[in-house]
This record gives C-alpha cells, sequence and structure tokens, in this order.
C-alpha cells in the first residue's frame, strides 16, 4: 500500500529530510505545506472530496470525478486545477487526473504554547 502524508513543515525540516533521503533513509511520501492557514485554504473540503475520490482509483477524466464527488463539472475542474497547480494531484497527457496512492493521510499537530 502507498500512502500520501499531507502535513505542515518548516523548510529545514523539509531540508533535513531531503538529506536523510540522498543517504538513503526511507522518508515515506509526503506533501508539505509551509503552515497551517495555506494547508486549510488548499484543502477546503471540496478539494479534500476530489482527493478521496482519486485515492486508489486511477486517472480519472473531471466528468468522471465530478459524478463521483456530486458536484458540477466546472466547480470541480476549477478545484482540481488548484490541486494540480500545488502539486498534489498529477494530471496525465490525456487530461486524466491522477493520485497514486491508495491511502492519504492529513497530520496536523496542535502544540500548547510555551509559557
Amino acid at each position: 500500500m502507498t500512502t500520501l502524508t499531507i502535513d505542515v513543515a518548516d523548510v529545514n525540516t523539509v531540508k533535513a529530510s531531503m538529506k536523510a533521503a540522498f543517504r538513503g533513509v526511507p522518508q515515506g511520501c509526503s506533501f508539505s505545506f509551509p503552515n497551517e492557514a495555506q494547508l486549510l485554504a488548499t484543502l477546503n473540503a471540496n478539494r479534500w472530496a476530489i482527493l478521496k475520490a482519486l485515492t486508489g482509483a486511477g486517472p480519472l477524466g473531471v466528468r468522471e470525478l465530478a459524478r463521483r464527488v456530486g458536484r458540477d463539472v466546472k466547480g470541480v475542474h476549477t478545484d482540481a486545477q488548484a490541486l494540480v497547480n500545488c502539486g498534489l494531484i498529477d494530471k496525465t497527457n490525456t487530461g486524466k487526473l491522477s493520485l497514486p496512492y491508495d491511502e492519504v493521510r492529513l497530520e496536523l499537530i496542535v502544540r500548547a504554547a510555551a509559557a
């Protein structure tokens, strides 16, 4: 099973992960946003539904994707394009949308502020 983990990480954390990967340390598949606000603005409820519909489904056309999420084609196209533009989903040479993972995990961590 291939899993994509979506999280929030600062640039230094991402760089450290990349350096470890270059040393051969397995990192898994991840997509990091620089802050919670950007993650939540990008992954609204409609876009999360698109990710859920694409998970494990193979490449889908926009019309089929719209049918699966119960929305109009134009709205799904707009939201899917935003996900393509940020790099979360892929667009094939034939124009179909793809998320090549069997599972997507969203990690948001809240810690108590230092006193």
